[in-house]
């Protein structure tokens, strides 16, 4: 995969306070053109926050956020035409069919309707999406809205790409199509940031690795200089470490215990 030496995103001195609560406490990180941001951490580790900060969602923040070279607080939103984004809890528009949906998505990116339309079904057509095409979204499934999701954050064919839980509800296949899809958007030179909680996706698609713990990040580096510095096997091995949560199969017997104790009353 090549990593290139133009940097994409700059953060420095990230901060966020919530009523009170600091939810980021000073991240600084640099992004370069063909990485695969594997950006992991514990709930309330703040990991959507900075998601939101750096799609321009979410303002009051401190420090700095450039993207493209672009101090994102300057009010100049240009650099979000070059941004695909798919959210974790989406809002999609159910009573739109799959094509008007991805037509009026394309066309707020600046895609001529009968191009976006074109393009999106040739799209949907390899992901199997073809008969459904022209069919509301309201009669889909989890999986099929997140193909559409997908579809949409990369119809404009955008530079960086911001992923959370992007799997979600999809079929084996399907994992494995979208994570080829991403390797080789990165091969391309496009920059992804892959936020999930399943590890072993993370493990197998990044080529760096950023785990947020209490906000700040507690480790940053390739899954092999991870494994080498905490001397831990799998990238859950080294989350669990990390972030000091080492009580997970305890629990598990303490939780089976409960559940099985009305067969051992029988």
């Amino acid at each position: 995969m090549t990593i290139h030496s133009e940097k994409v995103l700059s953060i420095r001195d990230l901060t966020m306070n919530y009523s009170g609560n600091q939810v980021l406490n000073g991240i600084d990180l640099e992004v370069y053109k063909g990485q695969i941001i594997g950006y992991i951490g514990p709930n309330g580790a703040g990991k959507s926050t900075t998601l939101k900060i750096m799609l321009g969602l979410v303002e009051g923040y401190g420090g700095t956020v450039e993207i493209f070279d672009q101090d994102i607080a300057a009010g100049d939103d240009t650099y979000k035409r070059k941004i695909g984004y798919v959210p974790e809890n989406a809002e999609i528009y159910d009573n739109l069919t799959a094509s008007e949906y991805l037509n009026f998505i394309g066309e707020l990116y600046g895609i001529e309707r009968g191009e976006a339309e074109a393009k999106a079904a040739e799209l949907m057509e390899l992901l199997d999406m073809t008969d459904v095409f022209h069919s509301r979204i309201s009669s889909f499934s989890k999986g099929m809205r997140q193909k559409v999701l997908i579809v949409s954050s990369l119809l404009h064919n955008p530079d960086l790409i911001f992923l959370d839980e992007p799997l979600n509800g999809l079929d084996a296949n399907s994992v494995m199509v979208i994570k080829d899809i991403l390797e080789q958007l990165a091969w391309q030179g496009k920059t992804i940031f892959y936020s999930s909680h399943i590890m072993d996706v993370v493990e197998k698609i990044s080529n760096r690795i950023v785990l947020l713990d209490d906000g700040k990040i507690a480790a940053d580096g390739t899954f092999e200089e991870l494994r080498q510095q905490n001397k831990e096997g799998s990238l859950e091995d080294i989350f669990n470490q990390i972030t000091g949560f080492e009580g997970h199969q305890k629990t598990a017997e303490a939780f089976v215990d409960i559940v099985m104790e009305e067969a051992k009353h029988d």
